[in-house]
């Protein structure tokens, strides 16, 4: 058994959960990670995970956080502009589900349900999204870890839900309802073609912080949103009913609860006046 299976699935783990997943040991491994003296694992960190170095921006990095939220170099992540289009915000494996019309529960294949009420925290806002389009962008360590508008228009302000921080990993998710659970951020963006769209950031196990740079005003599609700071993490998109058409082959993955491997900038969907994928 390893270490997130006997804590996830056992007593004693769960017990000790309660502990790893607080705030306050997140923001301790953070004021670390946050120190030079953290610098001595970014080599070993890079070498595990496959990470391509010459496609990076590292000259002045000084601390493991800085390497990852390192920025990567221009024209490695080319974003699909046609206004018809929704690209993937980030590099992550995509899973899209059907939101439910009465109740608004979102029910993925070999994951805990909730509902978009309890993910926003809004049940008027929630309502908009009844019959809609979920798609939920898993975020590994070895991924870019920046985001970006996943399209332009009106944007509201960032709003905060402080939480657990649980891992986004797939043992966590057939357990809990780690989304509604977790610390995390969100806005709505009023788009021309797919109407409102929420974008979700959650932070996950041993920091996850998010960090986003504009407040309320204007989102720009393909500009840089914000970025996490150490843990895997996960970027929700909320569509309305009628409002997107996904991928035929992310559909089927996500029929058979398979992640399907994207990249930011990718095109993953179309909307309403789409031509078609």
């Amino acid at each position: 058994m390893d270490a997130l299976q006997f804590l996830y699935r056992t007593v004693p783990g769960r017990a000790l959960l309660r502990l790893l997943a607080a705030p306050a040991l997140s923001r301790s491994c953070g004021v670390f990670l946050d120190s030079p003296l953290s610098a001595f694992l970014i080599k070993g960190f890079a070498r595990r995970n496959g990470i391509r170095l010459e496609d990076y921006e590292t000259d002045g990095i000084r601390t493991f956080n800085e390497f990852f939220r390192r920025k990567i170099k221009e024209g490695k992540r080319a974003f699909d502009m046609s206004p018809s289009a929704l690209c993937a915000p980030c590099d992550g494996l995509l899973s899209v589900w059907h939101i439910d019309g009465d109740g608004g529960r979102v029910i993925p294949v070999k994951q805990s349900s909730y509902t978009v009420a309890s993910l926003l925290r809004d049940e008027e806002l929630a309502a908009r999204f009844r019959g809609g389009t979920c798609l939920v962008f898993r975020l590994c360590v070895d991924n870019y870890h920046r985001y970006c508008y996943a399209d332009g228009g009106r944007k509201g302000r960032n709003v905060h839900i402080p939480g657990v921080l649980h891992t986004v990993r797939p043992v966590a998710l057939g357990t809990l309802p780690v989304f509604a659970e977790n610390s995390r951020e969100y806005t709505v963006i009023e788009s021309p073609v797919f109407g409102p769209l929420v974008q979700m950031e959650v932070g996950a196990m041993l920091v996850g912080r998010i960090v986003n740079l504009e407040g309320e005003g204007e989102a720009v599609r393909g500009k840089e949103k914000g970025f996490f700071e150490y843990g895997g993490s996960t970027v929700i998109v909320l569509a309305g009913p009628g409002k997107v058409s996904v991928r035929a082959d992310i559909e089927e993955s996500s029929r058979q609860g398979k992640e399907t491997p994207v990249l930011m900038g990718e095109r993953v969907g179309t909307g309403p006046a789409g031509d078609g994928i």
